[in-house]
């Protein structure tokens, strides 16, 4: 069947995306100037306040006469245009095509209006090109899905019109309009794993197959969808493991960041990388290389009661306690024997995390004392009748090892205990924060969100 008109294939697309002003990124290459002008040709583009974005990345002599062939297309078709100079950094490690990709949806990021639709040019041979680098790369079902139509991006939406049609179709649209085009040789050099692809690898293949790349985003079609089915079983998992499972403890542990461990291992295979990354984003921490988390499955099957074990990797690190998986952003240790003179107002505290008074904060004259706990410490919470070990109470409320130097101690300046934490007052601490009509809040380093963390004995 013969592809469709671009403008009719655009006008349909277009229907179909949320409401938004629409720019284009624009490099001034074949693909992205059939886009902008096809779409300059739709009134109900330009009723969307249609623009173009173009990228100057540095990277190339040529590139300040690109950015001039971009600005003279966009004023012969009366469209705005931002152009954005970016520095590639490869700081990460990144091969050069992908630090340039970085740089740029940076800089789209930057210029799109809120609420606003960035239409990108890749089409049906682009898509081939990524599913076979995926492949390569060793991709699930979501890499092997390829690049989507339509995802959200920068408070909007990224949108790819043109997944559905041939390279054929955008070079015959240029020609039927006599449209030039800048050709970055970049395109061509046979060092890029994209540029090896397109001109070595799928050539070949077409020798074999009538239509490979048409063959390869079928198959990618059918990714997402299982991806998607993945994706869906991967929610319903994670909101299970994440429900709080020390039913009879005098408190749950820190659930905000913990997840039952024996049914994470207990997942199939197909759904613990999934659960596990989505319960990381969560978070707002980075997941696990397949390395990383195959060391920590065997270390799970491995762990005794009295162990804690870590997995540590960049930006994150994660523990096994009370069967659960604890995460949380790598921090330093506390040092030992800290302490700190409070007045009242938010205070950080050595190795993470900080402590502040609520409702409000108020000016302590004379201040207290917030210092680590010392070995072999008791405390005897208000209300109770008992003196217990400190330690003894770490264990009650559910607080983590690794936490425990960091918990701060409040006294006064004389040296009287007055409260650990948010978790429990002394009567004296009690005493002090209901006659200021306060109370101590503790946020851990680990917090995705301030939150009090439930105690069995309320702080009041």
């Amino acid at each position: 069947m013969a592809d469709p008109d671009l403008r009719t294939h655009l006008a349909a697309a277009l229907a179909a995306v949320p409401a938004g002003p629409v720019a284009v990124g624009f490099s001034g290459g074949p693909d992205s100037s059939a886009l902008l002008h096809a779409l300059a040709s739709l009134p109900e583009a330009r009723t969307r306040g249609l623009a173009a974005i173009h990228v100057d990345h540095g990277l190339h002599p040529d590139s300040a006469t690109w950015a001039a062939h971009c600005a003279a297309l966009c004023a012969a078709l009366e469209l705005p245009l931002t152009i954005t100079r970016v520095n590639v950094t490869r700081e990460r490690g990144d091969g050069p095509e992908a630090a340039a990709r970085t740089a740029r949806h940076a800089a789209f990021a930057g210029a799109m209006p809120a609420g606003g639709v960035l239409a990108l040019a890749h089409h049906r041979d682009d898509q081939a090109e990524t599913v076979l680098l995926k492949l390569l790369r060793g991709a699930g079902p979501e890499g092997l899905g390829g690049m989507r139509p339509l995802r959200a991006f920068a408070g909007g939406w990224l949108w790819r019109p043109l997944l559905d049609l041939p390279r054929r179709a955008l070079a015959d649209y240029l020609a039927a309009h006599g449209l030039t085009c800048i050709d970055d040789p970049a395109n061509a050099e046979p060092g890029l794993a994209r540029s090896f692809l397109r001109h070595s690898i799928l050539p070949q293949l077409a020798r074999h197959w009538p239509d490979p790349a048409q063959a390869v985003a079928t198959s990618a079609a059918l990714c997402r969808d299982a991806a998607a089915h993945l994706e869906a079983e991967a929610a319903a998992a994670l909101a299970t493991l994440r429900a709080d499972a020390a039913p009879g403890h005098d408190r749950a542990d820190f659930a905000a960041t913990s997840l039952d461990a024996t049914g994470w291992r207990a997942l199939p295979a197909a759904l613990r990388g999934l659960v596990l990354e989505r319960w990381l984003r969560t978070l707002g921490l980075p997941a696990p290389t397949r390395t990383q988390r195959a060391t920590l499955e065997r270390q799970l099957a491995g762990a005794r009661g009295d162990r804690v074990p870590r997995v540590a990797w960049p930006g994150a690190e994660l523990r096994v306690w009370r069967d659960r998986l604890h995460a949380q952003p790598i921090t330093p240790d506390a040092p030992p024997g800290w302490h700190l003179d409070w007045n009242g107002g938010p205070l950080a505290l050595p190795g993470g995390g900080r402590i502040e008074l609520q409702p409000r904060s108020l000016v302590l004259d004379p201040p207290l004392r917030v210092r680590q706990r010392h070995a072999g410490e008791h405390l005897r919470p208000v209300g109770d009748r008992h003196t217990h070990a400190l330690h003894d109470l770490f264990r009650q409320w559910g607080v983590p090892p690794w936490q425990r130097d960091r918990c701060p101690l409040i006294e006064d300046l004389d040296g009287h205990l007055l409260a650990v934490a948010d978790l429990a007052c002394t009567a004296a601490g009690s005493a002090f924060f209901e006659s200021l009509g306060t109370r101590v809040r503790w946020q851990h380093e680990a917090c995705a969100q301030p939150q009090a963390i439930a105690s069995a004995r309320p702080l009041r």
